[in-house]
């Protein structure tokens, strides 16, 4: 399997392609309506600036023409990185076909540009006529076939050969397998720990990856201990909600984690169980704490929720870390 650096270093080449079409049929729009250049890029790196504290220094035109610049350096860093995470993806067993595949990553595109413009009040989604939207979406749906065509190319080699010798290759993630995922990933983001003390007490000795460390003793017993530790601690007023970011990125790290390391145990490609779980940890983690925070209005009490959640982690974390045969 191509290792995740080799995919970033061919995602960001796609990227580049994609983001060369996004521009190319962007402009080719420009000269058919005879319309002129968007403000958008300038104004919300002026935004960011000010928003910074930052200085952009020269005159007025000085400082209008490094904002130019600026703008479209921004535009194309996020085209080249949204290409470089699909190419990480890739790299991790995620392939879609172009039918889903080209909509993915231009809408991932148009996203990652159109959402900060929209967070900052520059822009209002809501209030575009449909040939605003027209304007926005073709080009990033040619960034979408660029990126995407580029993406297969690059991969073509890899895919020829786990076609011909799937037992060189692990195997791919099957609905089973992605379901316990999801289920770790959603314990994990009610209750960080939970699924590596899962883990750790399904683990064996003689697995491959992570999981042989988690067989130990020190292993299962700080897992262990870290789990009853989360639980009592949960229920403290002091503890801050897990949906800060200083909650959140270790519950979506531990996901990931956890789903890998089940994946590598059981023989199958991590990086699709690796963002279901991820993904059900985020919705755990904010579904977990509204649900709670409504059964604290109903008991009128926060104890009774979160010993209920306790159970309802603790149950999908056990049947997440399940083992699945690869053979």
């Amino acid at each position: 399997m191509t290792s995740l650096l080799t995919g970033l270093l061919r995602g960001t080449a796609a990227g580049a392609a994609g983001t060369t079409a996004l521009n190319v049929a962007t402009q080719t729009d420009m000269a058919l309506r005879a319309r002129p250049a968007s403000d958008t890029p300038v104004e919300t790196v002026s935004a960011l600036a000010d928003r910074a504290d930052v200085a952009i220094p020269g005159g007025r035109r000085e400082r209008r023409h490094r904002l130019e610049g600026l703008g479209g350096l921004a535009g194309s860093t996020t085209g080249v990185a949204v290409g470089g995470l699909a190419g990480v993806l890739r790299s991790a067993g995620v392939r879609l076909p172009a039918v889903l595949g080209v909509p993915a990553l231009g809408a991932a595109a148009m996203l990652a540009s159109d959402l900060p413009t929209a967070r900052l009040g520059l822009t209002d989604p809501r209030k575009w006529g449909s040939v605003d939207w027209a304007a926005d979406v073709v080009p990033h749906l040619a960034y979408g076939v660029a990126t995407h065509a580029t993406l297969t190319a690059t991969f073509r080699a890899e895919d020829r050969e786990r076609a011909e010798h799937p037992e060189r290759f692990p195997r791919s993630a099957t609905t089973g397998a992605l379901a316990r995922a999801a289920a770790l990933g959603a314990a994990t983001g009610a209750r960080s720990t939970f699924g590596s003390a899962a883990l750790a007490w399904r683990a064996r000795s003689g697995d491959p990856g992570p999981s042989s460390l988690l067989a130990g003793r020190f292993g299962r017993g700080a897992a262990t201990l870290g789990a009853l530790g989360e639980a009592a601690g949960d229920k403290h007023p002091a503890v801050p909600p897990r949906t800060a970011p200083p909650g959140l990125a270790p519950r979506l790290g531990l996901a990931a984690v956890g789903a890998d390391t089940a994946a590598r145990r059981d023989g199958y490609e991590g990086g699709p169980g690796v963002l279901v779980a991820t993904a059900a940890a985020a919705g755990a983690a904010f579904g977990g704490q509204h649900l709670r925070a409504r059964a604290a209005e109903r008991f009128g009490a926060d104890l009774p929720g979160a010993l209920a959640e306790d159970a309802l982690a603790a149950l999908l974390a056990w049947w997440g870390a399940g083992r699945r045969s690869a053979g």
